[in-house]
């Protein structure tokens, strides 16, 4: 016991002296975490809170066009500005400029085309309960211009057409009633009616999916700081990688097979090490989100209350970081090589996890692929605690997979060290 501490102890020394290894396990995950949630929470704030700016060209002959104008000022959704001097083709360089972001151009014959067509649907409805005699009059579908910054995704875009159409859906069926109660003998529609109509009778609950009611709805930060977290964890491999192909190519390994220290003492008292650095780098991201976010204006991030699910979470990443960092270093034959394969692959491994891209909008096999990134089981289940608040039941699963890809890992670096003849 007492060499394992001085084993531990000398690893410290060499992991405070690395200035590099440390800034890249604490300073650079800090930073990163800060700017992703930063950048995440001010997307989230443009879709929830702020207006899109939207330019109405509006030609229309009659009033259907201003009226579909106003519902969309009254949205909330949009900040519209009308300039009804524009044509079509001026409003696409109007908005190709930033002038807006989407724009919309409303033809001359939008209201015409709208009233035929509700006209008819009505006279239909009528003849079908051998009411009215008149003639269905052919008419073509009403259809106005929808302009868009192309920067806009397609899901954003499919959001605001879907916006225009139950305005116009509205205006059709004010059309259309007007149009029957015409028909039946009568002047104007009655309020109670247009009140009806124009009033939304469905009310909406979101509530996210958890066991717990008690559940706060998620947001950037719930989402970014366990991810990056991760990322960061699984990062150290640049440092640890590079430090056994370094003791190993200088011969450091060799030598401790003629002191009375064993190697495993000393393989150990590096995986204990490391395996504290991951600890304090959750604690160290966790405590920004938790305290420091609040005061910057970013969402606060909400620990789970099964925090001792999360240390056995945490404990397991941490440990297998470490074990996928000493695979490298063993499999690497040059420092250039630990670093290189070490960064590149936590990479693209994080990228399969779903640290940048959800794993649920990825294509059916790579969501299989992504199985094989031990950071999807690592962020899979921080996110069973933070958005889920899942049981231990939810977390065994994870717990048992991770301790897999960790037995997995170690095991390859004994078998590589046994063939170097280093154990």
């Amino acid at each position: 016991m007492y060499r394992l501490r001085i084993s531990i102890k000398k690893e410290l020394i060499l992991l405070i002296n690395d200035k590099v290894g440390l800034a890249l396990m604490f300073g650079l995950p800090l930073l990163l975490v800060f700017i992703i949630t930063i950048i995440q929470d001010s997307a989230f704030r443009i879709v929830n809170n702020n207006q899109i700016s939207m330019l109405i060209s509006n030609h229309d002959n009659g009033e259907l066009g201003g009226k579909l104008s106003n519902m969309l000022s009254e949205s909330g959704m949009f900040l519209v500005v009308e300039n009804n001097t524009i044509d079509s083709l001026e409003l696409k360089q109007r908005v190709a400029k930033n002038e807006a972001l989407t724009g919309i151009y409303i033809s001359a014959d939008f209201s015409k085309m709208l009233t035929d067509l509700s006209n008819n649907i009505s006279i239909q409805m009528l003849k079908d309960f051998g009411l009215g005699d008149k003639e269905i009059k052919e008419a073509s579908f009403p259809s106005i211009m929808f302009v868009h910054d192309p920067v806009l995704q397609e899901n954003y875009c499919q959001s605001i057409m879907g916006m225009i159409y139950a305005h116009m859906g509205s205006i059709e069926s004010f059309r259309m009633i007007e149009s029957i109660y015409a028909e039946m003998g009568q002047d104007t529609v009655p309020d109670y009616i247009k009140q009806n109509i124009t009033k939304n009778h469905i009310l909406i609950e979101r509530t996210p999916a958890s066991k717990n009611e008690k559940m706060v709805t998620p947001n950037a930060t719930q989402h970014n700081v366990p991810a990056w977290t991760v990322f960061a964890m699984f990062f150290m491999v640049v440092s640890l990688g590079t430090n056994i192909v370094k003791e190993r190519n200088s011969g450091s390994f060799l030598r401790i097979k003629t002191m009375p220290s064993s190697f495993s003492m000393i393989l150990s008292s590096k995986q204990i090490v490391y395996i504290a650095v991951g600890i304090l780098q959750v604690f160290l991201i966790f405590s920004m989100g938790v305290y420091v976010f609040p005061h910057i204006n970013l969402p606060e991030l909400y620990l789970p209350q099964n925090m001792t699910g999360m240390f056995i979470i945490t404990l397991l990443s941490a440990v297998t970081a470490v074990s996928y960092s000493l695979m490298i270093g063993a499999l690497a034959k040059t420092q250039e090589q630990a670093n290189g394969i070490g960064a590149i692959s936590i990479i693209i491994l994080a990228a399969l996890g779903g640290v940048w891209v959800p794993t649920f909008v990825m294509p059916e096999y790579m969501q299989i692929i992504s199985k094989f990134s031990p950071l999807h089981w690592c962020i899979e289940g921080y996110y069973i605690l933070f958005l889920k608040n899942g049981n231990w039941h939810d977390l065994f699963r994870i717990i048992l997979i991770l301790a897999s890809f960790s037995l997995a890992f170690q095991l390859i670096t004994y078998l590589k060290f046994k063939i170097d003849k280093i154990i």
